[in-house]
């Protein structure tokens, strides 16, 4: 029989550093699931990814006090701050840029992104990256 899901958290993690301090502590421990044992898996899960990277993870947990999680690909703001060069967005959005990026940048990170959005193909995908960057302030050239 299949186990009784008890709900979702969603928690923005940096790749390969998970520690039981807040955020990750007091959310998991709430609920009764074991922290360590969500700290070691996600760090051997995330090795791969640049460390530091936020990840989106939304962690479902059981009944049993048993838990899966999945992990997301970096958000598109971070991809572009990377691709830009920036520390951050425009402090006034839409007033002038403050970084830019190329085409083949918002297709590579349109491509990067592709599983986690909500898009049929990679111009679609694009078209979501090239607006999110206008949003921060950062101008799309060819």
């Amino acid at each position: 029989m299949a186990k009784k899901i008890d709900g979702f958290l969603k928690l923005q993690v940096p790749a390969g550093s998970a520690t039981p301090s807040p955020p990750i502590g007091p959310a998991l421990g709430q609920r009764g699931l074991n922290i360590m044992e969500f700290c070691k898996a996600f760090n051997a899960q995330t090795q791969d990814v640049e460390k530091g990277a936020p990840c989106p993870t939304v962690i479902t947990y059981y009944s049993d006090k048993s838990f899966t999680f999945e992990v997301k690909t970096a958000p598109v703001s971070f991809f572009l701050k990377k691709a830009s060069k920036l520390p951050k967005g425009s402090q006034t959005p839409g007033r002038g840029t403050v970084g830019s990026v190329t085409r083949a940048q918002v297709k590579e990170i349109a491509e990067a992104k592709m599983k986690d959005l909500n898009a049929n193909n990679i111009e679609a995908a694009m078209l979501m990256v090239e607006g999110s960057a206008r949003s921060m302030g950062i101008e799309v050239s060819e």
